[in-house]
């Protein structure tokens, strides 16, 4: 099968590099590292800082976003000014795009800004859109305002496939996956672990409440999103049982959950997906978690997670002990564990999966230009 020429747009707030600011942008950037080793071109537009812009023109080079000394970076805003400055240069790239459509297949948008839906119908190039989030209005405003033919669209789960379907678009579910060779079978260990986006609908803080309910010491990893709510709500739970490790890479990340006893998953928001369940899960590690949004989905029928009602800590603390006593007495359970998600959480299979997609996106494109 020969390789496409894919020309992939990216999420614009950080930049799509390790260690991965989110789920979000570490999805994107095993995405396009697996298209490239494919045998795939894949021409990107990102932030300035991002890897893989190699051989991408500088039209397709955005401003990175800079924060003032002092501010708190934040998930959900941008510093004072950029927009206005950034999304001209977007609409520029999508410009390019369009004036060298002779070079490209398809168009990949990961991109949370509308632009991009708005140029679907004006680039002469078919375009794929991943839904990673929740629905957002102004995609949907500009999915309605764009001429056609429109966007396709995959979801990262069911659950958000229905989310959008209730704003009128339809998607295709393609779940989520894993580079699991990433993600190795770890020895285990006495402590938990939560990992994640320190943010407010990430709960960390339920996670240190739970483990202080089991008595047992509790690591957390990840970048802070939301300095305000780490100061009021996390912080003041850190002690000798609760370890804040900063921000971790991926290998350092893998090894700390591969030798932890159970990871504590907090979701309080409708989660799309919930990637760090499939990571802990191929690590060999069980999972506790709040259930809600797309999580139901990532466990399946796996027999090493366990859900409970969110925001319910006690009983995220009981199955969490139900679950390490299990692991403590089995001593294939890891090994099992590890099996379940290889099998289940496949990027290889994932993208695979969104290469029939590109190649029926093509073919209808060239029948309608017939």
């Amino acid at each position: 099968m020969s390789g496409l020429r894919v020309a992939v747009i990216a999420p614009m707030r950080y930049a799509i590099r390790e260690p991965h600011a989110g789920g979000l942008e570490s999805s994107v950037w095993h995405h396009v590292r697996l298209l490239r080793e494919r045998g795939h071109t894949v021409t990107f537009c990102a932030v300035e800082g991002s890897d893989f812009l190699d051989g991408s023109p500088a039209e397709l080079r955005l401003p990175a976003v800079a924060w003032p000394a002092g501010d708190a970076i934040s998930d959900v805003d941008y510093p004072p000014g950029y927009l206005e400055f950034a999304l001209p240069r977007l609409e520029a790239a999508l410009a390019w795009l369009r004036d060298h459509r002779d070079d490209f297949d398809i168009v990949d948008n990961h991109c949370l800004n509308p632009l991009p839906l708005e140029w679907a119908g004006r680039l002469g190039i078919p375009m794929v859109s991943t839904l990673h989030t929740p629905t957002l209005p102004g995609l949907v405003d500009a999915h309605a305002r764009s001429a056609r033919p429109r966007s396709s669209f995959l979801a990262v789960s069911d659950h958000t496939r229905q989310q959008w379907q209730g704003e009128g678009i339809e998607a295709e579910v393609v779940l989520n996956g894993i580079d699991t060779d990433l993600w190795p079978l770890g020895p285990g260990g006495d402590d938990l672990v939560w990992f994640g986006r320190i943010v407010p609908e990430k709960g960390p803080h339920l996670a240190i409440d739970a483990a202080r309910l089991l008595g047992r010491d509790i690591r957390l990893a990840g970048r802070v999103g939301d300095v305000d709510y780490a100061r009021r709500e996390v912080w003041p739970r850190l002690g000798p049982d609760a370890a804040w490790l900063g921000e971790l890479g991926q290998s350092g990340l893998a090894a700390l959950v591969g030798h932890s006893a159970c990871a504590l998953i907090t979701p309080v928001w409708h989660e799309p997906f919930g990637l760090v369940i499939a990571e802990a899960l191929s690590c060999g590690t069980p999972v506790a978690s709040f259930s809600t949004g797309g999580v139901p989905e990532v466990v399946g029928d796996s027999t090493s997670a366990r859900l409970v009602a969110m925001g319910d800590v006690a009983a995220l603390a009981a199955v969490a002990a139900d679950l390490m006593g299990e692991f403590a007495a089995d001593p294939h359970a890891r090994t099992r564990t590890r099996a379940d998600a290889v099998a289940r959480h496949s990027l290889h299979d994932r993208v695979a999966q969104i290469e029939l997609v590109y190649r029926r996106l093509i073919d209808q494109s060239s029948g309608r230009a017939a």
